[in-house]
């Protein structure tokens, strides 16, 4: 599944062909990140408006993928509990990604970190011009389908530092996923419901 993912690029067309994956049309497929949130104190609050300052501030210029981990995504997975037991890193893959910006080969990667129990993290980076998380989401899916035991719920995590989408994947007969709304770190509350919603899958995911 690794290899075939960084031979070329995977899209959600060739995963429904070749796994018959498909979007649940059930809106309670997904509802661990709507309901049950847990509330945040006003120290964490205060350290995500710190976050979202610095990060802010930092997106004047160029960022890359090591900035955004340091900046943005490394705060968000501690405040949720990621860097505690029963959780550790496993893996960290690269996928390379092409686009066409205005005529422009735009080159950028995909770094995807693992966490075990299962939460796979991808962080999305471009030289030149900014990726949505379109590129991300259809190869989250399939690092999650190879992953994923049958019947028992895994969750993804995509972001470019300034939105955020989490996936869910039941993979069963036919397999089925849902995303998340998109969240912004711009939009006024966003980034405290996206640590709300990953300190929710941790505890799930601890209790699974």
């Amino acid at each position: 599944m690794v290899q075939l993912i960084q031979e070329r690029d995977i899209t959600l067309a060739q995963l429904i062909d070749e796994f018959g994956l498909q979007r649940a049309d059930n809106e309670q497929f997904f509802s661990e990140w709507q309901h049950d949130l847990p509330e945040l104190s006003d120290l964490e609050k205060e350290s995500l408006n710190q976050v979202k300052a610095e990060y802010l501030h930092l997106s004047k210029y160029s960022i890359l993928s090591p900035v955004v981990k340091m900046v943005v995504l490394s705060p968000l997975l501690r405040l949720a509990g990621f860097y505690q037991p029963p959780f550790y890193i496993a893996l960290e893959e690269e996928v390379r990604i092409f686009s066409e910006d205005k005529g422009t080969i735009v080159r950028g990667r995909i770094d995807t970190l693992v966490f075990h129990p299962p939460l796979w993290v991808l962080v999305i980076e471009a030289k030149g011009s900014d990726y949505s998380l379109v590129p991300a989401i259809p190869q989250a899916l399939a690092y999650m389908l190879a992953d994923a035991t049958s019947a028992k719920p895994i969750f993804g995590f995509v972001t470019n530092g300034s939105e955020f989408r989490f996936i869910k994947l039941i993979k069963a007969e036919t397999s089925q996923y849902v995303l998340s709304d998109l969240f912004a770190l711009d939009s006024r509350d966003d980034i405290q419901t996206v640590v709300k919603v990953l300190k929710h899958l941790a505890y799930l995911i601890r209790n699974s």
